[in-house]
């Protein structure tokens, strides 16, 4: 296996951390007959010399001896090595960027699979055809490895993909992959069939050994990997895909198990949803009940073995697997293909959550989380049916960890919801009340937070938080967020303003935590509006040690909350004219503008920032010029400047305040609509322009009615999302029904 490695001058190659001397040791464990050297080799493969799918001299120097590895049947964990096979033919270099076409973090690539689709399903080679099921990655499908490249030298510069040095090394060997599929470990035959659509330059010859294989085959996670890779063939090779669409229709019919029917109809639905049943939604609910009868029956071959993973990378990666890992896979293949088909999709879910199956459920709940943060529409069925898997009200499973797996997914897509989670607040609050011990998370090195479960029902902006809020203000440590929480709930927390005074109140002025403390507090009081609040601000402007951490930061939300509620309380215009001069001068300018009215007083101040070289404060000046409308016309010059920036978010700022201060529309839209267009994420803030600029805005109302007019969110992207995409969607929607209104 390992002849003429000691001939390789690892020395002169690299990795991610550098020399490549220690390469041939990691080659070595892999071949160890001890699982945890096999898989902190595995581990050292991926983390340097696969280093979040770059492919380096060293990589490709290793090629041979991995795939001596992969055929000799005496070692184990085979099949990860032909998985690391083939993300490394699908590497890339590091200027096609890190993570992108391969790797550990690439779901089609094999190897380490961070898969969160919603939740924390991550697994190590569950069939990386899978992920190309539509034709590429969706926003379903989470986001990869973001772990930085710890640099090193002589990584290779191909693009990767067809062509490139590492696709020509495993595609030499490919004939290899024709071996493997009738190897005697199931692990090496799953991997080898996508390895064989991939790389063998005959695709009638690889079609052929696909579908001899299907015929023998009596595995049936084999099978489902035959089946994936069916589908990839069809996407790879559409000059012969009618024989192998063939293949996936033979095998979405009876007497097949129902779980390969259902990943041949999740890949037909990526590649030929016109050949899909009309009945498909039924078809695949059926499907899911009798392959769940057949785990609780024992007689599924796909339920995961007990088994023990090291405390490694890999290891800790395979302990996130859903308990139902294969059952995630399939319906994720299903609804990733429907894509925008949502009332589908929708159908699908609540059949999903209706099962008797927790596991079913569990899987219809991540399912759910990617339908809603890519796609707008009515889901306050399958929130309330999200609401039942709480773990309450009749027949509770509490005590049981499926249950308590079950909970933590509801609970967890929930939250992200905000106000679309009130369909399930009912269910949210009986567990809280049920639940105490659920208010406060409790960690091991951080401070305490809110309990998943109360901050959802907060979120929710249901008032019945409140008076649980109440209790958990006045016990002996507060949550830190517990104040970031509060302002969802609008007036109907107006009860905890007292509360939330005495606690500012504590807050040290000369500690590591001041800031941590402060900030959710005042965040609270601010949007609330507090009056009463202002001593307690004041105290934290004026006694605050000036090494305390991100101290401007503080600094930054007590003069927010004195702009909200310090007009003509004694002592705000001395104090905030007394930072005009700090990092902060544009916050505290628009505060001062907010208690005072003296334009005179600020304009000065504004129009200094605006020339000045940091972008943040170049936008927060500019925002609140255009509070101050025309008597900010002196100010003109520095926003038409502003509008040439190449920060979309300071062109847009510049544009809205110049509207504001002189009233000019022509040189105003052409940014607005660019940046509209060209930056999803500054739509919120351009709407809202269009509030105020009335029948000025209107030749932009066509952007307005194509927003409330498209299916689909307006934050979608590749590789990841944010825990309030939905939140800024519904913003921006409420925003544009304004427009339209105005």
């Amino acid at each position: 296996m390992f002849t003429g490695i000691d001939e390789v001058g690892w020395a002169s190659l690299r990795h991610a951390y550098g020399t490549a001397e220690d390469v041939p040791g990691l080659l070595r464990g892999l071949a160890s007959t001890d699982p945890v050297e096999r898989a902190a080799a595995l581990d050292g493969m991926y983390d340097a010399v696969h280093h979040q799918g770059i492919v380096y001299d060293s990589t490709l120097a290793c090629v041979p001896f991995l795939f001596e590895l992969a055929g000799c049947e005496q070692v184990a964990d085979r099949g990860e090595l032909v998985e690391l096979l083939i993300s490394i033919g699908r590497g890339r270099g590091p200027e096609a960027g890190a993570g992108v076409g391969g790797g550990a973090a690439d779901a089609g690539g094999g190897g380490v699979v961070m898969d969160t689709g919603g939740g924390a399903a991550a697994g190590i080679g569950v069939g990386g055809a899978a992920a190309d099921t539509a034709g590429g990655a969706s926003a379903d499908t989470g986001a990869g490895s973001t772990a930085p490249n710890a640099g090193g030298e002589g990584p290779l510069a191909e693009a990767g993909g067809r062509g490139t040095s590492a696709d020509a090394a495993v595609r030499a060997r490919a004939e290899d992959f024709a071996a493997l599929l009738a190897d005697r470990d199931s692990d090496v035959r799953r991997a080898a069939a996508e390895a064989l659509v991939r790389f063998l330059d005959q695709p009638a010859r690889a079609l052929g050994l696909l579908r001899q294989r299907i015929t023998v085959e009596r595995d049936d996670r084999v099978l489902r990997a035959l089946t994936e890779s069916v589908g990839l063939f069809v996407r790879r090779h559409p000059a012969h895909a009618a024989e192998a669409l063939d293949i996936l229709l033979m095998l979405g019919t009876p007497p097949y198990d129902p779980g390969l029917r259902l990943a041949a109809l999740g890949q037909l639905a990526g590649c030929a949803p016109d050949l899909l049943p009309a009945d498909l939604v039924p078809t695949v609910v059926e499907l899911l009940g009798e392959r769940s009868e057949q785990r609780r029956s024992g007689r599924s071959k796909l339920i995961e073995g007990d088994h023990s993973d090291p405390d490694t990378l890999a290891g800790r990666l395979r302990r996130l697997r859903p308990s139902d890992e294969e059952g995630a896979l399939l319906l994720r293949t299903l609804h990733t293909a429907l894509g925008g088909r949502v009332s589908d999709r929708i159908a699908l879910l609540e059949g999903q959550l209706s099962s008797t199956d927790p596991a079913d459920r569990c899987n219809g709940v991540w399912m759910a989380a990617g339908l809603f943060r890519e796609w707008r529409a009515d889901y306050s069925v399958p929130v309330e049916l999200i609401g039942e898997q709480l773990g309450v009200g009749p027949g509770p499973l509490l005590g049981t960890a499926e249950s308590e797996r079950l909970r933590d997914a509801a609970v967890s897509v929930l939250g992200d919801l905000f106000h679309l989670a009130a369909p399930a607040a009912d269910h949210l609050h009986t567990l809280v009340t049920a639940r105490p011990d659920l208010w406060v998370h409790r960690w091991e090195r951080r401070s305490s937070s809110l309990g998943g479960p109360l901050k959802s029902l907060a979120r929710s902006g249901d008032p019945r938080a409140t008076p649980v809020l109440a209790q958990v203000l006045a016990q002996p440590v507060v949550p830190d967020d517990l104040g970031r929480v509060i302002v969802h709930l609008g007036r109907s927390a107006a009860p905890l303003a007292p509360a939330l005074r005495h606690r500012l109140g504590q807050v040290p002025l000369d500690s590591p935590e001041t800031y941590d403390r402060a900030v959710p507090l005042l965040s609270a009081l601010t949007a609330l509006a507090d009056r009463e609040a202002v001593l307690e601000v004041l105290r934290l402007l004026g006694g605050m040690a000036e090494g305390v951490r991100l101290r401007h930061r503080v600094v930054e939300s007590a003069v927010r909350a004195l702009g909200v509620f310090g007009s003509g309380a004694e002592g705000v215009v001395p104090a905030l004219r007394g930072l005009l001069e700090s990092e902060c001068a544009g916050v505290v300018a628009g505060a001062l503008w907010s208690v005072e009215g003296d334009a005179s007083a600020v304009l000065p101040v504004l129009v200094r920032e605006l020339a000045g070289p940091d972008a943040q404060r170049r936008r927060v000046a500019a925002d609140v010029l255009a509070r101050l409308g025309p008597s900010a016309r002196a100010a003109a010059p520095g926003l038409a400047r502003l509008v040439e920036a190449e920060c979309a978010w300071e062109r847009v700022a510049g544009a809205c305040a110049l509207w504001q201060v002189s009233g000019e529309v022509e040189r105003v839209l052409p940014v607005l609509r660019a940046a509209w267009v060209g930056h999803p994420g500054v739509r919120g803030v351009v709407a809202a322009c269009l509030v105020d600029m009335g029948a000025a805005g209107v030749p932009l109302h066509d952007l307005v009615d194509a927003e409330l007019a498209s299916p689909r969110r307006h934050l979608v992207r590749a590789g990841g999302h944010g825990s309030q995409d939905v939140l800024e969607d519904e913003r921006l929607l409420a925003v544009c029904r304004e427009v339209r209104v105005a």
